[in-house]
This record gives structure tokens, C-alpha cells and sequence, in this order.
């Protein structure tokens, strides 16, 4: 298999298997409390599955492909967390700017989660391509 390929699918799979664990156990009742009446009923499958198909996309790109050939593990889990980082930060920072009573605490623990998250998954991308 091709180690872009596998790096994707390693990237992918880790990522899916830790937001699952995230938005379906541990942060639902955060957003349930700080952004509940924005939430829908049930989530949008179709644009749920374009993001979960793009973002480990972007993480090879800019974090494990560059370091393909590379043993530095550290590199690669400072650039997916850093990736992440500022992924997310300018999802929530512009909420905050743009959304009446978006709450700050639970923008500081989302850019924190998608912080440890790409790295994460830059971790398992680097992992399947080895």
C-alpha cells in the first residue's frame, strides 16, 4: 500500500475513534450546556463525513508527508498539533468574535482537544507509514 495511503487511513482512523469517544462520552454535556439551543436534533452524516474525510487529509499534508522520510516523531506531533491548533483556534476565535454568547471556556477546551487530537492523528499517520 502506498505510505501516503496508509498514512491517511492510520490519520483517519484515529481521529474518528477519539472524536467518538470526545462528542459521544466525555464533551456532549459541555456542549450540551455552553451551545445546546445552537445544537441540531441529530448531525448533518453528510457534512459530518466531508469533514472527517478532509481534516486527517490536511494533517498528512502539512504534518506526516513532510516527515515521511524522517524518524523524528517529535516533529511530526508538534506539526499535527500545531495544525490542529490553529484549525481550531479559527473555528472558535471566530465564533467568539462573531456569535453573542459563544462561551470562551468551552472554545479554550475545543482548541486544546483539536490540539492533542491532530497530534494524535499525525501520530497514527506516521505510525501506518512506517
Amino acid at each position: 500500500m502506498n505510505k501516503y495511503v496508509a498514512a491517511y487511513a492510520g490519520s483517519s482512523i484515529v481521529m474518528v475513534l477519539l472524536e467518538m469517544l470526545w462528542l459521544g462520552v466525555i464533551a456532549m454535556p459541555l456542549y450540551q450546556q455552553g451551545i445546546g439551543h445552537l445544537m441540531a436534533e441529530t448531525p448533518d452524516i453528510g457534512v459530518a463525513l466531508l469533514f472527517y474525510l478532509l481534516y486527517p487529509l490536511g494533517g498528512v499534508i502539512f504534518a506526516v508527508s513532510p516527515r515521511a522520510n524522517s524518524s523524528n516523531w517529535t516533529m511530526t506531533l508538534t506539526m499535527g498539533g500545531l495544525f490542529g491548533f490553529f484549525a481550531y483556534a479559527t473555528y472558535d476565535l471566530t465564533n467568539l468574535a462573531t456569535l453573542r454568547h459563544w462561551p470562551v471556556g468551552l472554545s479554550l477546551i475545543d482548541m486544546v482537544w483539536g490540539t492533542g487530537l491532530s497530534a494524535a492523528s499525525a501520530a497514527g499517520g506516521k505510525a501506518a507509514s512506517v
